[in-house]
């Protein structure tokens, strides 16, 4: 399984991925338990991906399926901060960006919740899946800064 809660840029339709942009505010596979990753991917001249990516774990045999957690990101001009629970755990910043990538993070993103079975990073399901499988979610927020 691969529950996550991200952002692509709303200019998806007219520029395509990875021109958009995305922000992954938390990705957590199945085969990591207690562990979810916070990433930006962009535009990149090399290849067709730049990204910045870290991991958040929970203290061992904790697992955030267990309970509610909050994901959170800090979103300014040239700066994205990552948390859980209140915990800032990574911050990626536009002059740290990969070389010969494109900081795209300065446009409307949409948010979206989705759990996804199987996929490149995850790999397909196996006989280790379980099913059904549901996400719950208490509440969404998003707030601006005056």
């Amino acid at each position: 399984m691969w529950p996550a809660f991200w952002m692509l840029g709303n200019d998806i339709t007219s520029n395509g991925w990875p021109k958009c942009g995305e922000v992954d505010i938390m990705e957590n596979i199945g085969n990591e338990p207690g562990t979810v990753h916070g990433s930006l991917h962009g535009p990149s001249t090399i290849g067709r991906t730049s990204s910045a990516t870290a991991p958040f774990s929970l203290p061992a045999g904790q697992n955030f399926a267990d309970d509610f957690h909050l994901y959170a990101v800090e979103w300014e001009p040239n700066t994205i901060r990552f948390y859980v629970d209140t915990a800032l755990y990574a911050t990626f910043n536009s002059s740290q960006w990969p070389a010969g990538g494109t900081w795209v993070f300065d446009h409307p993103f949409f948010i979206i919740l989705n759990v996804a079975v199987g996929g490149h990073w995850p790999g397909p399901p196996d006989s280790s899946s379980v099913f059904p499988q549901q996400m719950l979610v208490d509440y969404v927020r998003v707030y601006a800064k005056q």
